[in-house]
């Protein structure tokens, strides 16, 4: 069985590998993450795993290598990570009341093969308070989540009204797919 690396320092989707019954090592490179001219938003998320994945790819010649990213896309925009506790409260304002997408990319490839998927999850978001947006910024400090904030801790328990897909895909990985993907396209199964 070939090596599997998880290249990706997201402590989500590791811990979804994990729980999912695989072993891997893990490695992080600074992968330059600009996007090319006309990338459609829900492509997005797709096109810089294949491009993270093709960084790796140089590195780990023999191994299978697995990246993603993920994306919300709320009104037509992107909203990647916030900076700071201004703009994750303007980033939850604009999402409260409305319904957004969370799109995962996902790219697996090995030195012969490679397979690429975006899964996307729609979510509907109650209306928040000022005050209750303020609380969940201070007690989680969302600011390495696409969107501001994580859908298995305190908002995603108070103030999620539905979801309409996979609630592993909003968490940053769809974890169904990556494990049938892993199985069928690289025979690599759970230990």
């Amino acid at each position: 069985m070939q090596k599997l690396i998880v290249a990706s320092n997201s402590a989500r989707r590791q811990q979804l590998m994990k729980d999912a019954g695989f072993q891997f090592d893990v490695h992080v490179l600074d992968v330059d993450e600009s996007l090319e001219e006309g990338v459609a938003s829900l492509e997005v998320a797709e096109f810089l795993a294949e491009k993270k994945n093709k960084a790796y790819r140089a590195l780990f010649k023999d191994e299978v290598v697995l990246t993603s990213d993920t994306v919300v896309i709320s009104k037509g925009q992107i909203l990647g990570k916030p900076k700071d506790e201004k703009e994750a409260f303007k980033m939850i304002t604009s999402l409260v009341g409305y319904s957004h997408e969370v799109v995962s990319g996902v790219c697996i490839s090995s030195p012969d093969h490679k397979v690429s998927f975006s899964e996307v999850t729609t979510v509907q978001m109650r209306g928040l308070s000022p005050e209750e947006i303020r609380y969940y910024i201070k007690n989680y400090q969302p600011y390495d989540k696409a969107g501001s904030y994580g859908i298995q801790e305190w908002i995603g328990m108070v103030g999620i009204d539905s979801i309409q897909g996979s609630f592993y895909n909003v968490m940053g990985l769809p974890i169904h797919r990556v494990y049938q993907m892993l199985k069928s396209d690289f025979g690599i199964y759970p230990v």
